[in-house]
Formats: C-alpha cells, sequence, structure tokens
C-alpha cells in the first residue's frame, strides 16, 4: 500500500482566557503527534473525552492551524498550499463530524445543502437533482428525502445525508469524528455496515475517531490510542488488542472491556 498522508509533530496549544478576561492560560491539546494512513486502510484514533482526538481529525484537513509540525498529503505539505490547492485537496480528504444537526444547515432542504457540494464539477440543475438522488440511493435514503429540511430527518438519516455529502465530492479520504456517537445501538450498526460497504465500493481510506475500543476494534486495520494530547501507542489491531504496550491502553481494557477474541481477529469492516 502506498502513503497517502502523514502527520509529523503535530502539536496544537490554546490560549484560555479566564471568565473576566484578565487572566489566560495555555491549554495543550495535541502534543508532538505523528503517525501515516496507508490508502485503503482504516486507522482508528480511540481516546477518552479531552484526549486530543477531535483537534487531530480538524488540523488532519486544515481546518484549524497545528502550532507546530504538520499534515502531508501524498508528500504535500498542507500548511504550504495555496488556498486553490487547499480548496483541491478538501476534494480528495472529506470530514464526517459527530453531530449531523450541526452540519446541516437547518434553512436549507438536502438538495440545497448536496449543491453546495456538487457545485465544484459545474453540474447542471437537473444533473445536479439526478446527481442527489443517486448519492442518496448509495447511502440507503429514498431519493424523495432530497426535498425533506434537516429537522424531517431522524439523526440516522441526517448522517445518511452527511456522508452523502462528503461523497459527492469524490474523495480519496474519510475522517469520520465520532460519525455513530448519539445514534442507538441499532442505528449506530446500519451506519458502521453502510461506511463498510462504502469504503468497499469506492476504495476509499478511512481515519476513524471514536472514544468506543468496541467500535474501533471491530472496524480499524490499525489502532492508535490517545492521551492527553499524544499518542502513547500505534500497532495493528491484533497486537494492541492481545499485547497493549501502555498502561493506559491496558486500563482502557478493564474499563471497557473489547467483545472480541483477542487472539484472532477477523477483520469485517
Amino acid at each position: 500500500m502506498n502513503e497517502i498522508l502523514s502527520a509529523r509533530g503535530l502539536s496544537k496549544t490554546y490560549h484560555v482566557r479566564s471568565l473576566f478576561g484578565s487572566r489566560s492560560r495555555t491549554v495543550r491539546a495535541l502534543d508532538d503527534v505523528s503517525f501515516s494512513v496507508q490508502a485503503g486502510e482504516v486507522l482508528g484514533i480511540v481516546g477518552e473525552s479531552g484526549s486530543g482526538k477531535s483537534t487531530l481529525a480538524r488540523l488532519l484537513l486544515h481546518l484549524e492551524t497545528p502550532t507546530r509540525g504538520g499534515v502531508w498529503y501524498d508528500g504535500r505539505g498542507l500548511g504550504s498550499m495555496s488556498a486553490r490547492e487547499l480548496r483541491a485537496f478538501r476534494g480528495r480528504a472529506q470530514i464526517v463530524f459527530q453531530d449531523p444537526h450541526g452540519a446541516l444547515d437547518p434553512r436549507m432542504r438536502v438538495r440545497s445543502s448536496m449543491a453546495e457540494a456538487l457545485r465544484r464539477f459545474d453540474l447542471p440543475r437537473a444533473r445536479q437533482r439526478h446527481r442527489t438522488g443517486e448519492l442518496l440511493e448509495t447511502v440507503g435514503l429514498d431519493p424523495d428525502r432530497m426535498n425533506d429540511f434537516p429537522h424531517q430527518l431522524s439523526g440516522g438519516q441526517r448522517q445518511r445525508v452527511v456522508i452523502a455529502r462528503a461523497l459527492a465530492v469524490e474523495p480519496e479520504l474519510l475522517v469520520l469524528d465520532e460519525p455513530t456517537s448519539g445514534l442507538d445501538a441499532s442505528i449506530q450498526a446500519q451506519i458502521v455496515n453502510l461506511l463498510s460497504d462504502l469504503r468497499w465500493r469506492f476504495g476509499l481510506t478511512y481515519i476513524f475517531v471514536s472514544h468506543d475500543l468496541n467500535l474501533i476494534s471491530y472496524v480499524s486495520d490499525r489502532i492508535g490510542v490517545m492521551k492527553d494530547g499524544r499518542l502513547v501507542e500505534l500497532a495493528p489491531t491484533s497486537e494492541v488488542l492481545s499485547r497493549p504496550r501502555d498502561p493506559y491502553t491496558v486500563g482502557l481494557f478493564r474499563s471497557a472491556p473489547v467483545y472480541v477474541d483477542r487472539r484472532e481477529i477477523t477483520h469485517k469492516f
């Protein structure tokens, strides 16, 4: 497999002011994180709330600027790209956020939200509607749902729309930031199965971010474990499950046992 993305010494520091603005303190959200992602793999990033997972997801797509270090995509540093080059990059890499309701403008029908993504292809309006219908069918929705507003959809349906919108630009990489959080168990399973199907159908690469160790163990080829902004462990899933090296990883297993056979991992994702 070929390397598609790499993070090198990635760090992010925030300066947070007190309630009355008289003092500020420094919060290190990410500290010297380095790893690479191979084309076609699923890299799972797991950690508790506040571990830096979501900050990492935003930095990987240059939605925020790192304090130190950088991200490279196909050998090109995102920090050195022009605005035009970054737009082209975001046609190849997309993010699916945790909150599908917040990701969709409540004043816009689904077809209008999809049209924003399809605009880069300069399609006629009739072709846009046809393509929107195709994409909705791809994620398991009735094409007629393109006429709905977000509040008319369930949480699972909204997340399917967000995934369809991400696919609209025909990306190679999806960063999935807690994509099933907040959904009930049966809907979570449906979304995970959908993502599995899309991965194989379109040859996608995933960076799957979650606090759920069971989910990450199920979907990932490799697992990275984060604690306090640092990547404390990174190895193939079978190794992390059978021989965790970092005490923090061992503690995660104790607090949330993984319901898979740690001796032999069979990837179903």
